[in-house]
């Protein structure tokens, strides 16, 4: 009797992770195309901080970019750090993707600068790396946490970014989006411990 395999192999789940993590950033490539193409008027569905009228820019706004070189400088964060959560698994990703996705969407609205808006996949570029960083302080698995510790060594410089800084950058969306990835790194953590 054959069972049909509901997960895919480990050998598979580096190409699943890459063919995933491709496929989102190609979107967010589509999304800046058609702004383009309508002349940046997809970037005012951003987070409007405490306005009404602005709350589902917290759905939208990590589609959305300032241009091509906002856009161009979140893609190799988004390649590398993306990669390396759905490792774990297709569910994983999504999992803290969300988590990293509200309450970053959230705190800027909470925070933000009023009549500003907020957009960029920084947020999740920042949520996602310490989601990396500190999940293995949680797990307690000495492999994350040795990676933990190599991703700060190359990218710890950016973690400036979450304090307030020049006019123009989300520290806002940085900060909150760091927060949510160290929820949802303190939430698997927990529940892989527990597992073992």
């Amino acid at each position: 009797m054959s069972i049909p395999q509901t997960r895919p192999r480990r050998t598979a789940r580096p190409l699943l992770a890459a063919q995933v993590i491709l496929g989102f950033v190609a979107l967010l490539y589509v999304v800046e195309a058609v702004d383009t193409v309508l002349g940046g008027r997809l970037d005012g569905a951003g987070v409007r901080p405490r306005e009404v009228d602005g709350l589902d820019g917290i759905v939208f706004a990590p589609l959305l970019h300032a241009g091509w070189q906002h856009l161009e400088a979140n893609t190799l964060p988004l390649l590398v750090f993306g990669f390396l959560i759905l490792l774990a698994g297709v569910a994983r990703w999504l999992s803290v993707t969300a988590v990293v996705w509200v309450v970053g969407g959230v705190g800027t609205w909470l925070t933000g600068q009023p009549h500003s808006v907020h957009l960029g996949a920084s947020v999740l570029a920042f949520g996602w790396l310490v989601y990396l960083l500190v999940r293995g302080v949680f797990s307690r698995r000495p492999g994350q946490v040795l990676l933990g510790l190599l991703l700060l060594v190359v990218y710890g410089g950016v973690l400036w970014g979450v304090l307030p800084n020049s006019s123009g950058v989300s520290w806002q969306g940085h900060l909150f989006g760091a927060v949510g990835g160290a929820l949802a790194a303190w939430w698997w953590g927990e529940r892989d411990r527990a597992r073992r």
